[in-house]
């Protein structure tokens, strides 16, 4: 099972038609329906009902799809995070200060930062030596 393979499930099961699906998915109608052929033989179950005007989802292919979609969520957010982990001003900067500096160094320091790196979070703590 793979990531397109999932991508192929959620787009038949939101265009309810093969042809509109493998375009969106940017694939050949033929293509496309192998590839769900393949996946339902390695599932051990049909996910859609398909007739002459429209495709259906089982009940089965429901829960599938559902998870498929949660899956392809997921997989996006770890692209997310690796465009996060490359802006080394998105990560939150701690700084601690002591009583004594913080009034006179924060005020100038707070908004330079933020007009430098605006998405960066900050967390200040303010204690003793």
């Amino acid at each position: 099972m793979t990531l397109n393979e999932l991508r192929y499930i959620v787009a038949v099961a939101n265009e309810r038609n093969f042809g509109r699906a493998a375009a969106k998915c940017f694939v050949s109608q033929p293509a496309l329906s192998v590839a769900i052929q393949k996946l339902e033989e390695e599932l051990g179950t049909r996910l859609f009902e398909r007739g002459k005007s429209e495709v259906t989802v089982t009940p089965v292919g429901e829960r599938v799809v559902e998870q498929a979609q949660r899956v392809l969520e997921e997989a996006s957010r770890i692209k997310e995070i690796a465009r996060a982990g490359r802006n080394q001003l998105a990560g939150t900067l701690k700084l601690g200060v002591i009583y004594t500096v913080a009034p006179y160094l924060l005020p100038d320091l707070i908004p330079r930062l933020h007009q430098i790196a605006p998405q960066m979070p900050l967390d200040i703590e303010e204690n003793l030596t």
